[in-house]
């Protein structure tokens, strides 16, 4: 399977990717610079910011992780 990368975007302006498709069903979620801003993981319905520390523990939502400016 090959990974997905999706563009989120703001009034025409990317804010973030998500990346899709890593063996253990998780998601990648990096800002507008290509930093990552985190982790979420559909195996255990969480999300993780860069630090690692829970974000949520019963939504693996990238939403979760990009940071309204």
């Amino acid at each position: 399977m090959a990974l997905k990368v999706e563009y989120i975007r703001n009034s025409g302006r990317v804010v973030g990717s998500v990346t899709h498709g890593f063996a253990d069903n998780s998601t990648t979620v990096r800002d507008s610079s290509g930093h990552i801003a985190g982790h979420c993981s559909e195996k255990f319905g969480t999300t993780r910011d860069s630090t690692g520390k829970l974000v949520s523990t019963n939504s693996a939502s990238p939403g979760l992780l990009i940071r309204k400016k």
